[in-house]
């Protein structure tokens, strides 16, 4: 489902056994979006088609968070979110210093993929600082919010990433 909010444009999607759900918000169309990809071991064996934006906002929830994986590697700075059920690559996501995580997302997991560039650019981190990592992340990726929704009487409680470890 697409649906236009003055400016921005919303998107669902989530991974192919319907686990997890993704909603994000962009401030500006697809077609006005660098899709890439890194050349990372993890991408190269993905195949990704990854954006951000630092006006949007991503919402990811679950049916079964024992179904979610977040898998940590390399620099050990960012979780990629992974049905464990299905296999699909949601979005890679930085909490390092934030007080709100922040997230590139894979297009490939959005109903509406189609409408964004086929070929992602590939981008090379390799050599990055810690510091000059964090510090794009910060400015360039998406805010993002993880709602993990605990069964307690007739409450929901959401929880973010960055506080629920």
């Amino acid at each position: 489902m697409i649906s236009k909010v003055g400016a921005n444009v919303d998107f669902d999607g989530g991974c192919h056994c319907g686990n997890v759900q993704v909603r994000v918000r962009l401030s500006k169309a697809p077609k006005d979006f660098a899709v890439r990809a890194c050349t990372c071991s993890f991408c190269r064996s993905h195949q990704p088609r990854m954006i951000s934006d630092p006006t949007g906002r991503l919402s990811v929830a679950a049916n079964d968070w024992d179904l979610v994986r977040f898998y940590r590697f390399g620099t050990r700075t960012c979780d990629f979110l992974l049905c464990s059920q299905c296999g699909v690559f949601i979005a890679a996501v930085s909490d390092a210093n934030e007080q709100s995580p922040r997230a590139v997302l894979n297009v490939n997991c959005l109903k509406d993929r189609a409408r964004f560039s086929e070929t992602p650019a590939m981008h090379d981190f390799d050599g990055e600082t810690l510091d000059t990592r964090l510090t794009r992340r910060r400015v360039n990726w998406i805010p993002t919010v993880i709602d993990r929704h605990v069964a307690s009487s007739s409450q929901s409680v959401r929880v973010i990433l960055s506080s629920s470890r």
